[in-house]
């Protein structure tokens, strides 16, 4: 039976990150379609800023485990999370108003100057993401209560995600119709945006009890110990491997939304309706995976999910321009990726207490710090794909959807369905193959844990209190 902490921790957990994610998602899936489409920049500065994304985010990417480290390190009358919660949503907050402001600036020196900002922005909110997600399993050690916190979070995820994906083209055009500008229209939504996702992490900041007494306490983990913690963990790395190739196809396929919409299917408005409907379906997917999960093992819902992505991959990729295929097909990849979603979350948590097993301490922000490392190399790689792919097929620079050739639109589906379909299935065999931690080999790690006392016997079991 659920305790009433619990209960209370996973909606103030969970209820955060909806302003979080219609945060994220307008950075990573529509700074492009603001740059292309409102900005309109010509092909050289877009290779440019395509190249500099890239690398700035690999960059980053690399100091997330340091962000762990940080985290990690932290020792307040607010706990080690909440700190960095709050400092890196404020800052990015900031920085990404910026990125949608009008500077008055063209070619390289834009370029520059959001290159900066974006940076800025991209440290900040992986100091936030890597402090937010590492409180998770910290809240319980139990496989069932992350499970339904994880859920619930990613339910919430979705709700802001689906937010930002229905509503950013109606809404941008329209406050660009009212304040003569699609800049402007961009920019006020973006300040929206940046106020909303403060509110919701404040929920998070002021609801959620972080349990007490229920880990040893353990000295600062130094730079060395950091790499140990994640070279040693064999487990945590090839979960990273799986889970990158999955974020690399799967943000991949969603960065091309607007430009398929406009280009291929030839009606811009009708993404925010086939948007739409993948929200419902990943909220129904979310919904039920708590009871789904009861009947099967974390490997056969992992199979399933899998099978289900490959088809609607499939059935996308052919399908003619009707909206009754498409959605079809995009319903069957995001049923399929919201478990798998879930399933790599749960992953991920399992690799805490076997690095604590096997190395001898717990280090839930640095094991966490994967996460957003993995996030900004798959929107990495996915923006130098649609960036790449728009200037090769011709997308760019077409006045109209009807200045791109057939050729032009095959060679944005491939990029958009082929290409990630191969990286999603990759993954899938890999952690089929390397990951261990099942649920009977994890109830083990435990029952040891406790016999060696870095875990309370009672976990799972006290009252929450403020650390």
């Amino acid at each position: 039976m659920e305790r009433n902490f619990d209960t209370r921790n996973r909606f103030c957990f969970g209820l955060g990150t909806i302003g979080r994610d219609m945060f994220y998602t307008l950075v990573s899936m529509f700074v492009m379609v603001y740059i292309t489409e409102a900005l309109g920049v010509d092909n050289k500065t877009l290779a440019i800023m395509t190249t500099m994304l890239l690398v700035l985010r690999i960059i980053d990417a690399v100091n997330d485990p340091v962000m762990g480290l940080i985290v990690d390190n932290t020792h307040t009358k607010w706990g080690k999370f909440k700190p960095w919660i709050l400092i890196g949503a404020v800052i990015s907050a900031a920085m990404m108003i910026l990125l949608f402001a009008d500077m008055g600036l063209t070619g390289a020196a834009y370029a520059v100057v959001f290159g900066i900002c974006y940076f800025i922005w991209d440290v900040s909110f992986g100091l936030n993401d890597v402090a937010y997600w590492s409180m998770m399993p910290s809240l319980s050690t139990d496989q069932k209560t992350r499970e339904k916190f994880g859920s619930f979070a990613r339910i919430c995820a979705s709700i802001g995600l689906f937010t930002v994906v229905v509503g950013v083209v109606p809404i941008t055009n329209a406050f660009g119709d009212a304040l003569g500008s699609k800049t402007h229209g961009w920019f006020l939504f973006a300040v929206i945006i940046a106020a909303v996702m403060i509110a919701f992490q404040s929920i998070t900041l002021i609801g959620v009890k972080e349990p007490k007494g229920v880990f040893k306490k353990e000295e600062n983990t130094s730079l060395l110990e950091m790499l140990r913690a994640l070279g040693k963990n064999d487990q945590l790395m090839w979960v990273a491997v799986s889970l990158s190739l999955f974020m690399i196809g799967y943000t991949t396929t969603t960065i091309f939304g607007v430009h398929f919409f406009k280009y291929a299917y030839g009606n811009e408005n009708t993404y925010s309706i086939f948007a739409a409907v993948l929200g419902v379906s990943q909220l129904a997917a979310f919904s039920m995976f708590t009871t789904v999960s009861k009947f099967f093992t974390r490997r056969k819902l992992y199979t399933y999910a899998t099978c289900f992505v490959i088809v609607g991959y499939i059935l996308f990729f052919f399908a003619p321009m009707n909206m009754i295929f498409i959605g079809a097909a995009g319903m069957l990849i995001f049923v399929g990726q919201a478990f798998i979603q879930i399933l790599m979350l749960m992953f991920l948590a399992d690799t805490i207490e076997y690095g604590q097993w096997k190395l001898g301490k717990r280090n839930e922000s640095i094991t966490f710090s994967v996460q957003p490392f993995i996030n900004k190399i798959g929107g990495a790689i996915a923006s130098g794909v649609l960036g790449l792919t728009l200037i090769i097929s011709g997308i760019n620079e077409a006045a109209t959807p009807d200045d791109v050739t057939p050729g032009g639109i095959t060679t944005m589906k491939a990029a958009m369905l082929l290409f990630p379909l191969i990286a999603i299935v990759i993954g899938y065999f890999i952690n089929m193959a390397k990951f261990k931690i099942d649920e009977k080999r994890y109830a083990e790690i435990i029952s040891e844990l406790k016999a060696r006392g870095d875990i309370a016997e009672d976990a799972g079991n006290s009252d929450a209190t403020d650390e």
